[in-house]
């Protein structure tokens, strides 16, 4: 799996490693997409209702992946790496422990080994969720649902303790729409008794997706995609071969690095469907795509006209590609309005886009956006996943060298995006260099 990225180095001092991007040419090739992030991160908690070893294709190979597939493995399951992209899991030996408190904190989706935990042992004790700092991310609806279905629970020392005598099903309506809330109802419902009607659920590719991989093991489950979801609770679910579908995220990173570069690229292994609202605002602005059928072409132009972009839930334009879009907008002609409606706090990486001699302002959940003639390369600091993905469709398009800081936070979600990016053309190396706090820590110490 990936390295990590926090290096001790030879002498004792800790070590970061950055991208270091000479930006101002263009791209060309092709790409092929990597299995979905925000899928695999629930499917993989989720191999644990299964009663026989499953087999799961097209992982990414991304340090969330790492962490889960260590949280099984500690905690008790089979943890066989067929290849690359394969993974067989046989969650039969798992003991019902707390799940590892130091490494479920580091990501959001350990959230769903409260569902999956819940489901197969009726008891589950995860720390609360990490993960990147977009704001208020409260799990008021996961509760919600589990209590719904016959739990009880209390959080103390920072973990979330969840147990109940047996799950029974029950009608559940989120007062606001949570992917995440959605996808743990699922899984704490496919087992309970009876049926789970859940109303207002998340409609996102990655819920289908869930749905899907729990139904080829024999759940019962209908409507995922749509607003009403119905589960009828099963008591075994067989093994099963299943691929995760192709990275919505990925590819429409993909898509904006091709237009912010103006280049020409081939975007492959993916469902053009889940990419059509990121197509839409990118064909507004001048930018063309092409669509066939597993596969998309993007072709940028040397002139973008200013657009405005809402976050909302799918079928909406997603959160996770606002930072990727709003760098894109940073050149277009005229005025753009980025509103984001699903997250207080991801408008972080607009200061670094400012350093890079972008024209933002923020008020409150809205970044006006002036175009500029182009942007520079500077020194810049990833602040969460998708920032440091708006920062590289930044720095390529820029005259000159960014530096980009703190950059396991793009390797969370993005599998061999340094490789893939060279080999359509980019400059782009990845470096190690000492933390200048901890080398003068060291240093102190060493005297």
């Amino acid at each position: 799996m990936n390295r990590v990225p926090l290096l001790v180095g030879a002498r004792g001092c800790v070590s970061l490693e950055k991208y270091v991007i000479r930006g101002g040419k263009k791209l060309n090739g092709e790409v092929v997409i990597s299995g979905a992030k925000n899928a695999v991160v629930a499917i993989l908690p989720a191999a644990i209702l299964c009663d026989e070893p499953c087999v799961i294709e097209n992982i990414p190979n991304i340090s969330d992946v790492t962490i889960i597939l260590q949280i099984l493995s500690e905690m008790g399951a089979k943890v066989r790496m067929i290849n690359k992209t394969t993974v067989e899991i046989d969650p039969t030996t798992l003991r019902n422990v707390p799940v590892p408190y130091e490494k479920a904190k580091r990501m959001r989706a350990s959230s769903y080994f409260l569902g999956t935990l819940l489901g197969r042992f009726h008891e589950a004790h995860v720390s609360m969720p990490g993960g990147c700092d977009l704001g208020d991310r409260p799990i008021d609806q996961h509760l919600k649902c589990f209590t719904a279905l016959g739990a009880t629970y209390y959080i103390d020392g920072g973990m979330v303790n969840l147990s109940a005598d047996h799950l029974i099903g029950n009608q559940i309506y989120f007062d606001k729409n949570s992917v995440g809330a959605t996808i743990n109802g699922i899984i704490a419902a496919t087992k309970a008794e009876g049926l789970t009607i859940i109303e207002n659920a998340a409609k996102e590719p990655h819920v289908v997706d869930l749905a899907n991989f729990l139904n080829s093991m024999g759940a019962d489950i209908l409507g995922a995609g749509t607003d009403v979801i119905k589960i009828r609770g099963v008591k075994y679910l067989h093994g099963t071969n299943y691929s995760v579908i192709p990275d919505q995220i990925e590819a429409g990173t993909f898509m904006t690095l091709a237009a912010a570069t103006r280049s020409n690229i081939l975007i492959k292994n993916v469902i053009p469907k889940h990419l059509e609202p990121i197509t839409q605002k990118l064909t507004k602005i001048g930018v063309t795509v092409e669509q066939f059928d597993d596969a998309v072409r993007v072709i940028g132009s040397d002139n973008y006209t200013s657009t405005s972009v809402k976050t909302q839930p799918h079928p909406g334009f997603p959160t996770d590609m606002q930072p990727q879009m709003a760098a894109v907008l940073t050149c277009a002609k005229g005025t753009s309005m980025v509103t984001e409606s699903i997250f207080d706090n991801r408008f972080r990486y607009v200061d670094e886009l400012r350093r890079m001699g972008a024209n933002i302002s923020v008020e409150g959940r809205v970044a006006v956006i002036e175009g500029v003639d182009g942007l520079k390369g500077a020194p810049v600091k990833a602040t969460d996943l998708r920032a440091g993905a708006a920062l590289i469709v930044a720095a390529l398009s820029a005259e000159g060298t960014t530096e980009i800081y703190d950059i396991y936070h793009v390797e969370r979600g993005y599998e061999n995006m340094e490789l893939k990016l060279r080999s359509l053309g980019a400059d782009i190396k990845k470096v190690d260099e000492p933390d200048p706090a901890e080398a003068e820590k060291a240093l102190r110490k060493a005297l």
